[in-house]
């Protein structure tokens, strides 16, 4: 079994899980701990037994109990019953999964106020993954357990196009979270077109046929759903006129490669699509990384109105690491103008070029180091 980052046997205390659709949160509990009593919300059994009568849970939980409520978000009146049980008797551990915030995050939502942490669960990292890990994989296919572990390149087509149509089912029209999902589905694949772009909501609006508050409705969902995240713009430049609008990344390559219809065709090293995806995965690796290390950095990226851009900037107190991601093993002094614009003006504790250089070398204060040397910075 490959071993994830999350140690669950080290965590005595109740905790919320989440994470997408098939990053293994079930798996990880079953094979790592022995729960008590598993309450799965997807099965309608289960949901309609617990959403009629939650007081039942206080009923069947005794002491010293292991307790585990898979998409804890289906039921969230039983988080009530959690907490009492959790006041009234501190011996119990509740783990709570769920691949969607969206309906804890509703007002009057008990998120039990403190007596339970919050942890994430990714699609595998290249460090967990050591050995089977290829860069060529994870950046058209992504790193999904049932994807990565699947050898067949034909399976794992029609599993990622089956995972994005069956989040559409189960997700969308399920939970409805929207009423207009066609309206929706066409807003996803223009998505992944523009995954780690400056995002143009009016534009977006335009396209899919709803209104641009609309457009920022369904990108809420998205991060509400733990499919992506979005990536401010650095707000500390004083000197250059700084563009407004958010990036939005989705959780993971292969998703992307599937909305877009790509999966088929492969990526070609040195094209623009492989360096989008190579800058893609870089990214979700270092938000991985940091969220299991609990390492509270902020992130942005950096670009003015007349193009200079930095990939990614890293802020914690007074350290600022000033990244360029390409996919290139010997970058040319063009593809780091922004960089070296962002040096002028601000003081920085790293300056980096990640990029596919067999070994690092430094130029103009500019830092060229392996990718999976940066991996190593981030996971020391």
């Amino acid at each position: 079994m490959i071993s994830r980052f999350l140690d669950l046997n080290k965590i005595k205390r109740s905790f919320f899980l989440f994470g997408p659709r098939q990053v293994g949160k079930t798996f990880l509990i079953k094979n790592a701990l022995s729960p008590d009593i598993f309450i799965n919300l997807l099965k309608q059994e289960e949901y309609l037994r617990y959403a009629g009568s939650p007081q039942l849970l206080r009923q069947e939980v005794k002491e010293n109990m292991l307790v585990v409520i898979d998409e804890i978000q289906r039921c969230p009146s039983l988080l009530n019953e959690v907490q009492l049980i959790i006041d009234d008797n501190p011996t119990v551990q509740f783990i709570l999964t769920g691949s969607s915030a969206r309906k804890l995050r509703r007002n009057g939502v008990n998120l039990l106020g403190g007596r339970a942490i919050v942890l994430h669960l990714f699609p595998f990292t290249a460090n967990e993954l050591t050995n089977l890990f290829t860069i060529e994989d994870a950046l058209l296919f992504g790193t999904l357990p049932s994807i990565t572990l699947e050898k067949s390149r034909e399976n794992k087509i029609l599993l990622l196009k089956s995972y994005v149509e069956t989040y559409l089912k189960e997700e969308i029209q399920q939970e409805a979270l929207t009423r207009n999902v066609p309206a929706f589905a066409r807003f996803l694949e223009l998505a992944a077109h523009e995954n780690g772009n400056i995002l143009n909501f009016q534009a977006l609006s335009r396209e899919v046929g709803v209104t641009s508050k609309t457009i920022r409705e369904y990108f809420q969902i998205l991060e509400d759903t733990l499919l992506g995240f979005f990536i401010a713009p650095f707000t500390k430049s004083e000197r250059k006129r700084v563009v407004s609008h958010p990036r939005f990344y989705f959780f993971d390559p292969g998703v992307v490669s599937a909305l877009r219809n790509e999966l088929s065709g492969g990526l070609t090293a040195g094209t623009p699509a492989y360096g989008r995806a190579f800058e893609h995965w870089i990214i979700l690796e270092t938000k991985r990384l940091l969220d299991y290390k609990g390492l509270d950095w902020k992130t942005s990226f950096f670009r003015t109105s007349d193009g200079a851009e930095v990939d990614l900037l890293l802020e914690k107190g007074d350290e600022l690491w000033a990244i360029e991601i390409k996919s290139s093993a010997a970058p040319s002094a063009s593809e780091l103008r922004g960089l070296k614009s962002f040096l002028r003006d601000h003081q920085v504790t790293k300056a980096l070029c990640v990029c596919q250089t067999p070994r690092p070398y430094t130029t103009d204060h500019i830092e060229f180091i392996p990718w999976k040397d940066f991996l190593k910075l981030l996971n020391p």
